[in-house]
């Protein structure tokens, strides 16, 4: 497997403990240790990421590294307000919830999966791929110190530069947003109270997130122009313009750490898999943070691709035979490409300033707000409840 992440997820909780698993990771970074301070980058893991980390052991660790539960989400317009028209708010309650799902950190999961696929027996290799050969029987690789290992499944969880998607001929199709992605935290003068906000500006959306210390995590996308200038103001000068964009929503807030940004473009892999090869998470597809739930698609890819794999073996086939990846796609594909075109087209229609766009944008949320069944519909699919779920995540997992 190449890369961290969601490959320690694999191996954690893999088909069986008969197979044996071998990470390739160059980055130092993407492996972090306990004492080094995390990124600025974070995800709202859903209730089924959730489980499958438990069942990985690797929940506690993340929890103990600040995971903060989110029971409310507060969504609106630009030109509406949050506690009236233009505006959705979604409540856990609703579902007899404690909560829609938590704010992690992503090195957070990061450093508890690898932590946890270490002492499951799984070898790190602090190396990168460089070049790979598909035999009929396994997939040869060449590491970048000139070793050659040979697997029956070669798995890109190699983010959205993946080498493996590289090197097996796999194309994209995509395009850039002309957004960067302006992170930071935050303190807030009024708690949060687990509550996720996020406001449609006419240049992208702005997300305040609540962390587990009472501060937020920033994720402001907006133009690439705006964005550096945002980076690059003083403190004061930043504090009053962050309040002012969220409408004073947690009243005034104070950065507390860096400021960071990163560009946004959509991309999808144009085939999952290859013989031998399958691609999972940011390697196979990105997407708008405006959700925050591209690491629960990822998540969601592992666990379907550990359930094929564990049905060829419990068959008397091997994980990366044709059928199974096959399946694997078909499955996976199914399941992101709508997921997909809805944030994306959630993206389109709130990220301009047509009057007549407006309107229909505030009227749409305020009907939405007032349709429980859409609600419900909407907060079950966030938090992995509906659609195919794979069995290590299935609904009798989750309602235990």
């Amino acid at each position: 497997m190449v890369g961290a992440g969601l490959a320690a997820l694999f191996g954690c909780y893999r088909p069986t403990d008969g197979l044996r698993v071998a990470v390739l990771e160059p980055r130092p970074a993407a492996l972090p240790a306990a004492h080094e301070p995390l990124d600025l980058r974070v995800s709202a893991l859903s209730r089924a990421s959730q489980v499958l980390l438990e069942r990985t052991g690797a929940w506690p660790e993340v929890l103990a590294r600040g995971a903060s539960p989110y029971a409310r989400m507060v969504v609106w317009d630009e030109r509406g307000t949050p506690g009236g028209e233009g505006a959705i708010r979604f409540d856990a309650a609703e579902l007899g919830e404690p909560d829609l799902g938590h704010i992690v950190e992503n090195r957070a999961v990061q450093a508890a999966l690898t932590g946890r696929a270490v002492r499951h027996g799984v070898t790190i290799l602090r190396t990168g791929l460089d070049a790979l050969e598909v035999r009929d029987e396994a997939v040869v690789i060449t590491t970048g110190e000139g070793r050659r290992l040979s697997a029956a499944l070669l798995v890109g969880a190699d983010g959205g530069e993946s080498a493996v998607r590289r090197l097996a001929g796999i194309g994209t199709r995509g395009w850039d947003y002309g957004q960067h992605a302006v992170v930071a935290h935050l303190a807030t003068e009024r708690p949060h109270a687990q509550t996720a906000w996020q406001r449609f500006l006419s240049t992208g959306p702005l997300a305040l997130l609540p962390l587990a210390d009472g501060r937020v995590s920033l994720v402001w996308s907006t133009t690439p122009e705006a964005a550096e200038e945002l980076t690059r103001l003083d403190e004061a000068a930043f504090s009053e313009r962050v309040t002012v964009a969220s409408a004073g929503v947690l009243g005034r807030l104070e950065p507390v750490t860096r400021r960071g940004a990163f560009p946004l473009r959509l991309m999808h892999a144009l085939s999952y898999t290859r013989p031998r090869i399958a691609l999972v998470g940011d390697a196979a597809h990105g997407v708008h943070p405006l959700a925050g739930q591209g690491v629960n698609l990822g998540f969601m890819d592992c666990a379907a691709l550990v359930e094929v794999t564990g049905d060829a073996l419990a068959g008397g086939g091997d994980p990366g035979e044709a059928r199974s990846l096959r399946r694997y796609e078909r499955w996976r594909k199914a399941e992101n490409l709508p997921a997909m075109a809805l944030m994306d087209g959630l993206q389109r229609l709130f990220s301009n300033d047509d009057p007549m766009l407006s309107w229909a944008r505030r009227t749409g949320l305020f009907l939405a707000d007032r349709a429980a069944p859409l609600k419900r519909v909407l907060i079950e699919r966030a938090m992995g409840l509906a659609g195919e779920i794979p069995r290590p995540v299935a609904r009798e997992s989750l309602a235990g």
